[in-house]
């Protein structure tokens, strides 16, 4: 009877814990760096080169490195919910508003954020909205984004590779 008592003890100590971190796992989570070859990048502009993600069932935190053209990298973290809350960062004495949403229909994550720097003419904001999409092999993660800036629009897809 002790035996029984003892072998349930265990299963629900090692085996139930298991299954949550399963549920748990992403097909985010883990650390992405930009192929290059599947990617068109824009002469001279910073851009992103790698992506480290972390995510729980309600949040994510990134640690984005941003590259210019001479390799010099910018990384900065950043802790988003997955309900659509506003998150405020500075990076690089520029404050940063960001906030993010998962779809319930295909698994992809929206993140809309607004970048205030100072620029030629004063005051300027970068909107930025990217949609997040990782392959059914969880191998390649796609980020269409738009950036919006007083000078104009840009559109693209950046890919990224899984290396761990």
């Amino acid at each position: 009877m002790r035996t029984k008592e003892t072998l349930a003890f265990v299963f629900l100590l090692f085996i139930l814990p298991s299954f949550s971190s399963l549920a748990q796992n992403s097909g985010f989570s883990g650390e992405w760096k930009l192929n290059t070859e599947k990617t068109v990048l824009a002469d001279n502009q910073l851009f992103l080169s790698g992506i480290k993600v972390m995510q729980k069932n309600d949040s994510l935190l990134i640690t984005r490195t941003y590259q210019n053209s001479n390799g010099d990298e910018y990384p900065f973290d950043e802790n988003l919910s997955l309900d659509g809350k506003e998150s405020k960062i500075t990076i690089y004495d520029m404050p940063r508003t960001s906030k993010a949403t998962k779809s319930a229909d295909d698994g992809s994550i929206i993140i809309e954020s607004t970048t205030t720097f100072s620029g030629q003419n004063g005051e300027e904001n970068l909107v930025s909205k990217e949609s997040w999409n990782v392959d059914s092999e969880g191998k390649l993660l796609t980020i269409g984004f738009t950036n919006k800036m007083s000078s104009g629009t840009v559109t693209g897809t950046n890919y990224y590779n899984r290396v761990k």
